[in-house]
């Protein structure tokens, strides 16, 4: 049995010079960098009744400096209200003005506690005897990011436990003393001492010590290594890869943009094997002229391929009628758009959410697609749907989403098995409806972005024996590029972070008889 790799520390040294206290009026420069503040105290105080007139008598201290409070902010929003991170972190950054090393601060310790936060949670239950659930939420979310700092970035022991006591007086009056005993307790280990108190052996409970050691719930472990053929060492490089900061990638749209070109306009670097990827290596991609003007648009690279796939897969006959089922919020529709444009054929998208309709509408402005706010299982009922009519059809269809834990970190902890039975029955419906919407000889891909069986093999399979029309698997590997490694036997193909820098998205082809 394969034991755990050695988890990988991507430090941040959070010493950017946080913005100046507008209270005050004062330049930037005014108040001390991070790490520069002494240590809250010489004894971790006792939490009690007398904290908050221990606190009245000291001295006014800074305010809390604003990149860690706009993480605070993000964080609380997303447990206190189930924001979504990458919604309300950008607006947030917007609202607060902050850009450069600020912004890069505040994102990392948003996200990085959030990928964290099971294993956080762990060592916060142990260092203040309480489970994290008895802790008041404000002061559960301060200590959160306060625990990141001491055991995943460089910022110095004593400024991570300075700065979250400033922050907890600020959301939390009273637990000053609680949080700076609790801290000063965290700080006592490294991560990896924490993991070897608190996680079961890897011999006798490896899916348990997986699962705290790296941060993810012992059901998607388990569902990942099941995907990966039960390759516990595999198992590990993937969660490894899930905790990393994923970087960005754009589309560069076929006809509108060269992708060399793209990315030596944005500062970036060409895609492994998208012939339309750029690497993005910082900064904000919307404030990008190329997205403005519709000439590429963010999206992942194992998305891209996919969508691509279905393109280039040989197809006799007609070639005209293409079809995104489920196309919100239209990234593949933008993709498959231009290249209908190049070829001389039309778009139909389809999207039952009318908000997400809209955002198809937007991305495809200007390309050969139609927009249809409906359902995609009326087909054969809605006349703009018709069976037996589309030469290519696309089902990128709703699931769980395991394949873009590294992107969404907060959705590891929102999903449960029980997601699983109402969203394989919509997946069926929806690839039953797509192969009757194909004309005969038609083709049709089947996307996911999770690798959980269930909703991959399982549902193709049964989708195609309860369809009602005849349809035989295409291999889906020679429509990715030549040379990618680790595809599998196919018919269908699987990508992964940790093979190949992807979202861990699925593939399977079909030809309709």
């Amino acid at each position: 049995m394969t034991g755990p790799a050695e988890r990988p520390r991507q430090r941040y040294d959070g010493q950017s010079a946080p913005r100046p206290d507008r209270s005050a009026g004062g330049p930037r420069g005014d108040r001390p960098a991070f790490g520069d503040r002494p240590a809250f105290g010489d004894r971790p105080a006792r939490a009690g009744r007398g904290d908050d007139r221990r606190d009245a008598r000291r001295p006014a201290r800074p305010a809390v400096d604003l990149p860690r409070h706009v993480a605070y902010q993000a964080v609380a929003a997303v447990h206190r209200d189930d924001a979504y991170a990458n919604l309300v972190l950008p607006a947030l950054l917007r609202q607060e003005r902050l850009s450069g090393r600020d912004a890069a601060f505040a994102t990392e310790l948003t996200y990085g506690t959030l990928r964290h936060l099971g294993t956080l949670d762990a060592i916060l239950t142990d260092a203040a005897g309480r489970d994290v659930a008895r802790i008041d939420p404000p002061v559960r979310d301060a200590l959160r990011l306060g625990a990141y700092q001491l055991l995943h970035t460089r910022v110095p022991a004593h400024a991570a436990v300075s700065s979250t006591v400033d922050l907890v007086r600020t959301v939390g009056m009273g637990a000053t003393g609680f949080a700076n005993a609790v801290l000063r307790e965290v700080a006592g280990r490294d991560a990896d001492a924490w993991v070897a108190k608190l996680a079961p052996a890897f011999e006798t409970d490896p899916v348990g010590h997986l699962a705290l050691a790296y941060s993810h719930p012992q059901w998607i472990v388990r569902s990942f290594a099941e995907a990966l053929g039960g390759d516990l060492g595999e198992t590990t490089r993937l969660l490894i890869e899930d905790n990393e900061r994923p970087p960005v990638h754009l589309c560069a749209r076929p006809g509108l943009a060269d992708p060399a070109a793209l990315a030596d306009e944005v500062g970036g670097a060409p895609g492994a094997f998208s012939p339309y990827a750029v690497y993005l290596s910082g900064g904000a991609p919307g404030d990008l002229p190329a997205l403005a003007e519709g000439r590429a648009h963010v999206q992942d690279e194992g998305s891209q391929l996919v969508a691509h796939a279905l393109a280039v897969a040989p197809l006799d006959g007609s070639d005209a009628h293409w079809l995104d089922l489920c196309a919100g919020p239209g990234g593949k529709s933008g993709l498959l758009g231009a290249l209908a444009a190049e070829r001389g054929a039309r778009l139909t998208a389809v999207e039952v959410s009318e908000h997400r309709a809209r955002l198809v509408g937007q991305a495809t402005r200007g390309l050969p697609v139609t927009v249809l706010h409906t359902d995609g299982r009326t087909v054969g009922v809605d006349p703009e749907l018709p069976e037996g009519h589309f030469d290519r059809v696309l089902v990128d269809a709703p699931c769980t989403g395991l394949g873009a834990l590294r992107r969404r970190p907060e959705a590891r902890w929102r999903k449960q098995p029980s997601d699983l039975p109402p969203l394989t029955r919509l997946q069926r419906e929806l690839l039953s409806a797509a192969l009757r919407s194909a004309r005969p000889g038609g083709l049709v891909a089947y996307v996911t972005c999770s690798p959980h069986t269930v909703e991959t093999h399982v549902t193709v399979t049964e989708a195609a024996r309860r369809a009602g029309v005849p349809a035989d698997f295409v291999d889906a590997r020679p429509l990715l590029p030549a040379g990618m490694p680790g595809l599998g036997d196919g018919p269908s193909v699987q990508l992964w972070p940790h093979r190949h820098g992807t979202d861990a998205m699925f593939l399977a082809v079909l030809r309709r008889g």
